[in-house]
């Protein structure tokens, strides 16, 4: 007789309400696998190495997010030289009031690490066992294989790979990726490659630069509430780091008022029609549609644009309820 898979009648499961656990509280979750996405010079790295030191210290992540398991920390940054990793590494201590000679991150100085070939992945697992690190970041992920990133087929075979480093090890896996140039669909959307990137995450961060040298921070979970947006900055001077600074929301789009207008008084509504009674560039009105789909205002349907909820419940455009100025989410990339 072949063996059959373990199984439980749905009575016999655990019924335990466990208590969410963090590796970062709020920004990371315990052993948790998933990206830190954005694109080019938005502080992805200096992100991932303010997380590492904090893991590694157990010291609050941007002065405010607890770490709940503190631990070893195992970094490999493919575009820094050794050098710049070191001084940044060494500022982020300064910062926290500790020395670099007790911060216990190890950095992989390995000029090329390929983790889509069977050696490199088995050397990595090996200083994953040696090491027992509760954070791994890698970045960036371009650097880390030479597959199709378009290529399902390709990509999960990675990400599995990954999976399994993290179960076997009860280890949190950050890595460092990058968005579309375009920044117009909602945050995981946004990310390069196949959607598998997106759904492999049990924990996600999305920066997005703003105007005045801030970058938007936006966070997803698997299973745990999504944080408010935050924004930070890369302070000025020799020793530089991250630190969190007030957000304000952007107004909203002119032209994205404008459409909800449109729907309101009548929908569905084609592109084409939409663009002849606003009389908007093609370009602009694509991506303000984008934006407005992403956030969940609007829905689309095979004979149109639509509003995502009842035209008689939507107040005012420009104002809420209460009668207040309305400020549309803006989506994080």
């Amino acid at each position: 007789m072949k063996a059959m898979l373990p199984v439980l009648r749905a009575d016999a499961l655990d019924d335990e309400d466990r208590p969410q656990r963090w590796l970062i509280e709020t920004l990371w979750s315990e052993a948790a696998v998933g990206l830190i996405g954005g694109q080019p010079k938005c502080l992805k790295s200096w992100l991932a190495l303010e997380m590492a030191v904090s893991v590694a210290t157990g010291t609050p992540c941007l002065a405010r997010h607890a770490v709940q398991r503190p631990g070893p920390a195992l970094i490999y940054l493919a575009e820094d030289a050794l050098h710049t990793v070191r001084h940044r590494l060494g500022t982020l201590c300064h910062q926290r009031g500790k020395l670099l000679d007790d911060l216990d991150v190890h950095v992989i100085t390995a000029p090329v690490l390929r983790l889509d070939l069977e050696p490199d992945q088995a050397r990595l697992r090996e200083t994953v066992r040696t090491l027992a690190p509760r954070l791994l970041v890698l970045d960036p992920l371009v650097r880390l294989h030479r597959l199709d990133e378009n290529s399902s087929a390709e990509v999960s075979h990675f990400l599995a790979y990954l999976r399994a480093l993290q179960r076997e090890f009860d280890l949190a896996i950050a890595l460092v990726h990058h968005t579309n140039k375009s920044g117009t669909h909602a945050a995981g959307q946004s990310l390069r490659g196949s959607g598998d990137f997106h759904a492999w995450s049990d924990s996600a961060i999305y920066l997005r630069r703003q105007r005045e040298g801030q970058v938007l921070l936006a966070v997803e979970h698997r299973a745990a509430p999504v944080p408010p947006t935050m924004a930070m900055r890369l302070t000025d001077g020799d020793s530089p780091y991250l630190e969190l600074v007030a957000h304000q929301p952007p107004s909203p789009d002119p032209l994205d008022q404008r459409i909800l207008q449109a729907l309101k008084d009548q929908a569905p509504r084609t592109r084409a029609d939409l663009r002849q009674a606003l009389a908007a560039r093609n370009q602009s009105l694509g991506i303000a549609l984008d934006r407005l789909l992403a956030t969940g205002v609007v829905t689309r349907g095979t004979d149109g644009y639509t509003l995502a909820v009842p035209r008689s419940r939507v107040p005012p455009i420009g104002m809420n309820g209460n009668g207040t100025t309305a400020h549309l989410p803006a989506a994080p990339s």
